[in-house]
């Protein structure tokens, strides 16, 4: 069967539970591809027009926000430790180093932090937990959770679907490719996000042991 047919055969509830399902997971916590996932079946529905993108982008929309929220609330019961037992459990993705960048992001920017981190791979599985953990006051929380759930997601939908429009007929020959496409721009804010982080580890360990400023005032007199 040709590529294009099976694509074809795909339910559209499927997909659209996919989306939902896996952006949600991702939200609340759970390293999961929530990006890639947004982008391919956004691909998958600029070819398919079975498969509506507004109720695709809906669907990524409200779990966004759903598993934002139920992850603040999971934070804010579980306290510090959820964060060790996530080091724990997710050492590569919840590491002390990865703590410390989310928690610099929400001294910086504060309830924004939660809006900027929807478009920051690392940033989004920490956002509604980390939220919740620093009791950031819900009302904060909910409107940079929502208006980052829509910017993001719908944003993306919207954007991928329309170049997938005007490439249509690129992308029902070479299908492959554009998934392909869509896996290198998802994993490419990780990747960044995995550097920083190493610099900001190398950094704390150089400067580790050294008095601070106020110490060094202290020592001299």
């Amino acid at each position: 069967m040709h590529i294009q047919e099976w694509l074809e055969t795909v339910p559209a509830i499927a997909v659209y539970l996919l989306v939902g399902g896996v952006i949600g997971l991702e939200s609340l916590g759970i390293p999961l591809p929530g990006e890639i996932v947004l982008v391919s079946a956004t691909l998958l529905a600029a070819s398919q027009d079975h498969i509506n993108p507004y109720v695709l982008g809906g669907c990524a929309v409200a779990g966004a926000i759903i598993g934002d929220s139920i992850g603040y609330l999971i934070g804010r019961k579980g306290g510090k430790p959820l964060l060790d037992w996530l080091g724990r459990k997710f050492p590569k993705h919840f590491g002390p180093h990865h703590v410390a960048t989310a928690e610099k992001a929400f001294t910086k920017w504060g309830m924004w932090a939660v809006f900027v981190g929807r478009f920051i791979a690392l940033l989004r599985i920490f956002a509604g937990p980390l939220a919740g953990v620093l009791k950031m006051p819900y009302w904060k929380f909910l409107i940079a959770n929502v208006l980052g759930g829509i910017v993001w997601a719908g944003g993306t939908v919207a954007l991928i679907y329309t170049v997938g429009k005007v490439a249509e007929e690129w992308i029902g020959k070479f299908s492959w490719l554009g998934l392909v496409a869509a896996l290198l721009f998802g994993l490419g804010s990780f990747v960044v996000m995995r550097i920083k982080a190493k610099k900001a580890a190398s950094k704390d360990e150089a400067t580790a042991g050294q008095p601070t400023e106020a110490e060094a005032v202290a020592a001299a007199e």
